[in-house]
């Protein structure tokens, strides 16, 4: 006899990178299931916005994912005003697009930092409250780029391989103890962080709301591997089953290579200088002359949100 699915209704979850994109569609999505929502984001004024628009008592706070002291600070806060964790999606991430040799080495840091230091922070500080509860769930937001690797976003790409594996290698230390775990892999997702991307045979963009509507989906029947759409675990499994050569004249054909390599830079100069606003350093680095030059011109004004 098949299980009931679980219920949303009246879970406290906190999201990181709430205020835009994917986090922000999530937190909505969580908000109509009638769970108590926390909007995390970098962005402090914004996140405190994004929730008073979206309402049925979501709070809005601050937060750093890629400081341990401030990540705990938020937890504690969501739990003084809301109650007990239940849920933590680990949403907030950055991309800033350019092959390896080519790119700029603060860029670098900032996205280890935030997509892969602020998940260890993220899972190492909520799985202790997770597990006091009785059907506790961590949510870990990767990508597609962490199973399917394509070229122009080597360092994007491996802090989403290493989200795969953290979240896979933490399950398996618990398993057995009253706690799910989720990997989502979004294909392109249409938000700011794909503004200027080459297209793709086969793949058309989707919707943050479609992501948030999966992660829903894997609330409610837990699953390890969340892949957004879901034709894109099928894709994965034929492409693992191919002969290197083979899998990556697939790629070819598919049009993997023109999603980052052939990206238009201008078309992403407002996100790339709203991401680099979130660390002094990538304003003013010599090596990225472009993204410091949108900063200090206003194209991009405020802090970013730490987005998937």
């Amino acid at each position: 006899m098949a299980r009931q699915p679980r219920t949303v209704s009246e879970k406290v979850a906190a999201v990181t990178g709430a205020a835009r994109g994917i986090g922000r569609a999530t937190a909505r999505a969580l908000a109509r299931e009638g769970a108590r929502v926390a909007i995390g984001d970098i962005d402090a004024e914004l996140a405190r916005t994004t929730a008073e628009q979206m309402g049925h008592g979501c709070v809005g706070l601050a937060v750093d994912v890629t400081d341990r002291a401030s990540f705990a600070r938020f937890l504690d806060e969501v739990e003084q005003q809301l109650g007990a964790l239940d849920v933590l999606v680990n949403n907030a991430g950055i991309l800033h697009v350019d092959p390896l040799l080519e790119q700029d080495d603060v860029a670098i840091q900032r996205m280890i930092d935030v997509n892969l230091i602020g998940v260890i922070n993220g899972t190492k500080l909520a799985l202790p409250r997770l597990l006091r509860r009785p059907e506790g769930h961590l949510v870990n937001v990767a990508s597609t780029a962490g199973k399917l690797p394509a070229p122009g976003s080597a360092v994007y790409t491996a802090t989403k391989h290493a989200v795969v594996g953290l979240t896979e290698s933490v399950r398996l230390e618990h398993r057995g103890a009253p706690v799910e775990f989720s990997i989502v892999m979004p294909g392109v997702v249409r938000t700011e962080m794909v503004a200027g991307y080459g297209r793709m045979r086969a793949f058309p963009q989707i919707e943050a709301d479609d992501v948030g509507e999966e992660i829903i989906r894997a609330l409610k029947r837990p699953r390890l591997e969340v892949w957004v759409p879901g034709s894109l675990s099928r894709t994965h499994r034929v492409m693992s089953n191919l002969p290197r050569r083979a899998r990556e004249a697939v790629g070819r054909f598919m049009g993997t290579e023109r999603i980052f390599m052939q990206a238009d830079h201008a078309a992403r100069s407002a996100y790339e200088a709203r991401a680099a606003a979130s660390d002094p350093r990538l304003g003013r680095h010599d090596g990225d002359s472009a993204r410091r030059a949108a900063v200090e011109s206003g194209e991009a004004p405020g802090l970013p949100g730490q987005e998937a």
